[in-house]
C-alpha cells in the first residue's frame, strides 16, 4: 500500500511539474489603443488589432464584447497557437453628437491574462472632416 501511495504522489507531482513549465496563451498586440482622430458622424471605419501568441499553448477567444451597437468586433475563431497571429476587427458606426469617444474592447480568452481591453478613440464630428 505504501509503495501505491508512492506512485501516485510521484505521478501527481511529475504532472503538476510539467504543466508548470509550461507557459500559458498570451497575446502580444502591436497595439492596445487606436486612436482615429476625427471621425465622420453616419461613416463607418474599421480598425484591426493584430496580436501573436508568446506563449506555448494556444490561445482560445471566447467572447469579444464592445460598449455599444454602434462598434461591431470580429475576431480569430480558430484557436490561435504559440507563434501564430490573430486578430481583432472593430467596425465603428459613428452616430450621436458631436464629441470625443473613447470606447473599450473586452477580449475573454484562455490566455494568462484572462480578460485584455483595447481601447479605439477618436472625435466624432459633423461632416466628412477626416
Amino acid at each position: 500500500m505504501k509503495k501505491l501511495i508512492l506512485v501516485v504522489a510521484m505521478i501527481i507531482g511529475f504532472t503538476a511539474y510539467s504543466q508548470a513549465q509550461t507557459k500559458p496563451g498570451e497575446f502580444k498586440f502591436e497595439s492596445e489603443v487606436h486612436d482615429f482622430g476625427n471621425i465622420a458622424i453616419g461613416k463607418p471605419i474599421v480598425y484591426t488589432f493584430n496580436f501573436t501568441n508568446t506563449g506555448d499553448a494556444p490561445i482560445i477567444i471566447s467572447k469579444v464584447e464592445t460598449t455599444c451597437g454602434c462598434t461591431v468586433p470580429e475576431y480569430s475563431k480558430l484557436p490561435i497557437k504559440s507563434g501564430e497571429k490573430g486578430f481583432i476587427k472593430v467596425t465603428l458606426t459613428p452616430s450621436g453628437p458631436a464629441v470625443p469617444i473613447s470606447k473599450p474592447i473586452t477580449i475573454t480568452s484562455n490566455a494568462r491574462t484572462t480578460t485584455k481591453v483595447l481601447i479605439i478613440k477618436g472625435v466624432y464630428v459633423d461632416g466628412s472632416t477626416n
